[in-house]
């Protein structure tokens, strides 16, 4: 019988690392006899971020000072290593990404979920699109079982993003301060965008029976 595995991925979708994260898992589980269900959970980088979104380098500059172009090199070269084609010199805007994360909930019982969150990823460390807008996510959302229509209802309706606004508050209450964070079988959690190797030492772990079981 194939082992199932549950993997829960807190993220957000304008952090290079999560994006990292996301295919050092897919490295991860490849090859691997698997049942795997990957569930991607709101984390709002800056809760802050206005709805038409910020300078990036402006934004960096005032939070850590100096010139953000050496942290986008280190971050690049480990995309690259990665397989992931991230490109800092396209990517201008820090977006609001709460109506990402509300088509990534309602993408979930669609089946088009993990699907979405890479279309969302790649649109914009690859190509360097404003994620925050409503017509770029509705584009997207309508080649992952939505309609665009659908799409611009969700991303404009003050209810459901209040209702990610609070899953993505409750996360951070429980504890979460940096992403990504995987959470495997409920049981085991690992912070940070770990090596495929390591990934795969914690999944072989979650997949034990659990004492008294």
């Amino acid at each position: 019988m194939v082992k199932k595995l549950d993997v829960q991925l807190i993220s957000d979708v304008v952090c290079p690392w999560c994006f990292i994260g996301h295919r050092q898992l897919e490295r991860a589980l490849d090859g691997l006899d698997l049942d795997v269900t990957v569930t991607f959970l709101p984390f709002l980088l800056d809760p802050e971020t206005p709805a038409e979104g910020v300078d990036l380098r402006e934004r960096l500059r005032r939070k850590y000072g100096g010139d953000p172009e050496q942290m986008f090199a280190r971050v690049e070269a480990a995309a690259h290593s990665a397989g992931l084609a991230l490109d800092f010199s396209r990517v201008r805007r820090a977006c609001n990404t709460v109506g990402a994360h509300t088509l990534l909930r309602h993408a979930l019982p669609r089946g088009t979920q993990r699907a979405l969150a890479e279309a969302l990823f790649g649109a914009y460390f690859v190509e360097g699109r404003d994620i925050g807008a409503v017509e770029v996510l509705s584009e997207l959302a309508a080649a992952h079982g939505f309609t665009a229509e659908e799409a611009r209802a969700l991303v404009t309706d003050a209810q459901e993003l209040s209702v990610t606004r609070t899953m993505a508050r409750e996360l951070s209450q429980q504890g979460i301060s940096g992403v990504p964070f995987f959470v495997f079988q409920d049981r085991y959690a690992v912070s940070g965008a770990q090596p495929p190797e390591v990934l795969r030492q914690v999944i072989a772990r979650a997949l034990e029976p659990a004492e008294g079981a």
